[in-house]
């Protein structure tokens, strides 16, 4: 004969509120196996304990209630696990996110500048260059970088046309303000490149820049733009027009992200002559690795 248990003694049983049982009775998660038809009297199962606790566990560890049910509903052990599974490598990766995120703002609490915060005003000269153009969402932007600098660096190969500086980004106001708006990626390169896929050919403008490097991985570039904006709007008279990036040292070189850099360039009127500023040498060791024979273009960086 089954053993039953009120409503009230599966609630002190389980750490489930009397409450939280009669809505998970109500969107069919844990349902009682009998109710009076009379007095609506829930009664439940003490084989039904084990999965009041494994709902329990899972609801605290912020699974969502149809993939419990989910769990629940699957007689495979195996497939049970596969899921559970699933759903902590998902609280894994929000965990590392969320340690990044702490860490970011107790450096900003100190007040603790970028790791490289000098401002550099530059003149650059107009280059030729192979190019993409598309409109990318923000959240497609590393993907899509990434699938566009293999495509560039691979059809440059292909045409037998040496890159002649580091990879660039010019980017629309829209990608700031919209999250969706129209990057341009290239490479600089000897000789026209001829249009193949996605490549184009494309002439990038001569640019009066304030410049500041980014060291490290993507993650936290907001706080130097926010440092290169302070700069640009004490010192020096920011003009309208794209922002763009220059990748000197990045995925393609090393993969240890805390060594990488990335120039950020703010257009600004400069109100005195500076000569165009010569390839750094970091720049003439990226450019002379990307063209020797060792370095292969791949598909994704």
């Amino acid at each position: 004969m089954a053993a039953y248990m009120s409503i009230g003694d599966f609630s002190r049983a389980t750490h489930l509120t009397v409450r939280t049982l009669r809505h998970y009775h109500r969107i069919g998660l844990l349902v009682p196996v009998d109710v009076d038809m009379h007095t609506g009297y829930r009664r439940y199962t003490i084989e039904q304990v084990a999965a009041a606790q494994v709902v329990r566990r899972l609801h605290d560890l912020d699974m969502p209630l149809d993939e419990i049910r989910a769990v629940l509903a699957t007689a495979d052990p195996q497939a049970r696990n596969t899921r559970i599974v699933a759903h902590l490598n998902r609280l894994e990766e929000q965990l590392g996110r969320t340690q990044h995120a702490v860490n970011q703002l107790r450096d900003l609490l100190t007040d603790s500048a970028p790791a490289d915060s000098s401002v550099e005003l530059r003149s650059v000269p107009a280059v030729t260059a192979a190019a993409i153009t598309e409109i990318v969402a923000a959240e497609d932007g590393p993907v899509w970088m990434q699938g566009a600098l293999g495509e560039l660096y691979a059809t440059l190969a292909a045409e037998q046309l040496p890159p002649t500086g580091p990879a660039g980004g010019i980017y629309s106001d829209e990608v700031f303000t919209d999250h969706r708006g129209e990057p341009t990626i290239f490479v600089p390169c000897t000789g026209q490149v001829r249009s193949l896929g996605r490549v184009h050919p494309t002439v990038v403008p001569a640019a009066e820049l304030a410049v500041m490097s980014h060291i490290g991985s993507p993650t936290g570039v907001d706080r130097t733009y926010g440092a290169l904006a302070v700069s640009v709007t004490q010192h020096t008279l920011g003009v309208p027009g794209p922002i763009r990036e220059y990748h000197i040292v990045d995925q393609r070189d090393i993969t240890d992200s805390d060594r990488w850099r990335t120039e950020l360039a703010w257009p600004v009127f400069l109100t005195r002559s500076i000569a165009p500023a010569p390839m750094s040498r970091a720049t003439r060791l990226v450019g002379s690795a990307r063209t020797g024979p060792a370095h292969r273009p791949e598909l994704s960086r």
